[in-house]
């Protein structure tokens, strides 16, 4: 889905939901081209600690100097996300297969409850091959299921053992009611907008005949022609079409990275389509999916993982990213390096333009325990979670069966601790961490400088275990193409293909002690930095996270060995 800028960014990390971070991804425009590796040996992140003052994670070092020692096994990762592009170049031998299935039989050989799952499960399939592309907001799922409970009480006609759950009821209000106003209110722009652009074109015409002005030229003749200092709502209202607003307009789709009238009508869109489903208390996604949703149990979705279907927006973007990042082939000539040789990604599709549910992402995980899956990769997020025993019960299994969790702490420019952000290894209503095998990763620019931590990263001393780069990476994107994109999302998959990268060497580690060697041998900086969010506030680094460190890959894997010795 086409990314909007940190502008707009309340409305934005919604509509970048495919985190949901992703809710939430900070993109670039698409540079989507096949390149050669030589070409992309400037994609900083994997470069050495301080190599060209670049905080790299080492990645490089590690593959230079390790040039003896022998893998032991392909691990399996399960990226826990949208559909997948499984036919991009740079990710062909690296999908897992479930070689107990015979792939469209309508059978399920393997007894394992999904049939013909050959490469994974489609959570967000629907029985008629279909998917879900909209789906509503947590938020609003709680104001539905909970307005017989709570709907115009007071906090003191409220039990104690209800006093959570009240609160939680009454902070989603008051997110509906800001959110829904601020998608109202915007989709009104996008209306003016499509009417507004071909007479703000117009208007230029006589300064730019070739219409091939910039930026710093629209600017300069903003400051010589506006006749007030109204805003864009103000002049939208007074339907002002003087030269100086017909430039400021264009300034303004500028910097919302809308240049073409069709990319205005797909902004206008999704934005339409956030407040009719992902806002709409009377929609639910559910019902086209034909599930229980107060039942967890197997028995919807289907097996298509990377599904075209007609009449369908595709979603396949962000989970091809996050693989990339950790599995792209680095035996090839082209494209880019993954974090990981000995690694097989499990797409699990849960992920859709709204928020993830509680009953997916619980299910997703026990699929991928039990399917094999040594590491869960979870590029998501939202700020509330309706059914999160589900989800920490399916945390405590993983537990049980040594296997890693990995989360990306989001992209809201928020403190952790203090501000709810699911799924986590708390559950905010008691604090303390419910299990031993979960990673929360913030993220961090290439600067080592004040703007070191990426400005639309969450962070948290308790909550927040360490950081790693998330800011303008390189990977792959669906269409078989690349793209820089930025956000908690990629940050998060770098620590997966770490943890799978010490798995495929050293098989014998716990997930306890893969999640403390990632975390002890980070690097340090000790420098202040601009708190996201903060309003030119700073603390130290080290302040951020639990570890106060940035991922090291060739640290952790020479930690990796000497712990394995042991």
């Amino acid at each position: 889905m086409k990314s909007l800028p940190l502008f707009y960014f309340t409305c934005f990390v919604f509509i970048a939901n495919f985190v949901s971070c992703f809710s939430q991804e900070n993109a670039t425009r698409d540079h989507s081209i096949t390149t050669t590796k030589d070409s992309l040996l400037n994609n900083w992140f994997q470069k050495d600690y301080l190599q060209d003052g670049i905080p790299g994670i080492s990645l490089n070092k590690w593959y230079g100097q390790n040039t003896t020692k022998q893998k032991k096994k392909d691990i399996i990762v399960a990226v826990i996300d949208t559909q997948i592009d499984l036919k991009h170049e740079d990710l062909l031998g690296q999908i897992w297969t479930n070689t107990k299935e015979i792939n469209n039989n309508g059978i399920d050989d393997d007894n394992n409850g999904y049939v013909d799952d050959v490469n994974g499960w489609n959570f967000a399939g629907t029985k008629s091959g279909g998917y879900i592309v909209w789906g509503n907001f947590e938020f609003v799922r709680i104001i539905r299921e909970w307005n017989s409970r709570f709907k115009d009480k007071k906090e003191n006609q409220i039990a104690s053992n209800e006093l959570y759950d009240y609160r939680e009821y009454q902070r989603a209000l008051q997110l509906f009611e800001t959110r829904n106003a601020d998608y109202k209110n915007w989709l009104e722009n996008q209306k003016y907008s499509i009417l507004t652009y071909p007479i703000a074109r117009d208007s230029l015409k006589h300064y730019f005949p070739k219409e091939d002005y910039t930026y710093k030229q629209l600017d300069s003749l903003y400051n010589k022609y506006k006749i007030n200092d109204k805003t864009y709502r103000q002049r939208r209202e007074d339907k002002d079409y003087d030269i100086g607003a017909m430039v400021g307009f264009l300034k303004r789709k500028f910097d919302l990275n809308e240049n073409t009238l069709e990319d205005i009508i797909e902004t206008k869109i999704q934005v339409d389509s956030i407040v009719n489903k992902n806002l709409n208390l009377n929609f639910n996604e559910r019902e086209a999916l034909g599930d229980n949703a107060y039942d967890l149990q197997k028995g919807y979705g289907n097996n298509l993982v990377s599904n075209n279907k007609v009449g369908h927006r595709k979603i396949q973007d962000h989970c091809t990213k996050v693989s990339g990042i950790i599995a792209a082939n680095r035996n090839n000539d082209f494209g880019i390096n993954g974090i990981s040789e000995m690694v097989k990604i499990m797409p699990l599709n849960i992920s859709y333009s709204g928020d993830e549910h509680d009953k997916d992402i619980a299910m997703a995980i026990y699929y991928a325990v039990d399917n094999g899956a040594k590491v869960i990769n979870m590029s998501f997020g939202k700020e509330f979670s309706l059914h999160k025993k589900w989800v920490i019960d399916a945390y405590k299994y993983a537990e049980k069966h040594d296997v890693l969790l990995v989360h990306a702490a989001g992209n809201n420019s928020f403190n952790v601790d203090e501000n709810p952000y699911y799924p986590s290894d708390v559950d905010y209503e008691n604090p303390d961490e419910v299990v031993e095998n979960f990673i929360t990763v913030g993220s961090i620019s290439q600067k080592i400088d004040s703007n070191f931590v990426s400005e639309f990263s969450n962070y948290g001393k308790k909550n927040v275990d360490l950081f790693a780069p998330g800011d303008k990476i390189y990977t792959t994107t669906a269409g078989n193409s690349y793209v820089y994109d930025s956000g908690t999302s990629l940050a998060t998959p770098m620590v997966s293909g770490t943890a799978a990268l010490i798995w495929s060497y050293f098989p014998k580690l716990t997930a306890k002690e893969v999640k403390q060697i990632i975390l002890e041998s980070g690097t340090a900086y000790e420098i202040e930095v601009l708190i996201p969010g903060g309003e030119g506030k700073k603390a130290k680094f080290s302040e951020l996270s639990k570890s106060g460190k940035v991922l090291n890959i060739y640290n952790a894997m020479q930690l990796a060995e000497k712990v394995s010795k042991k």
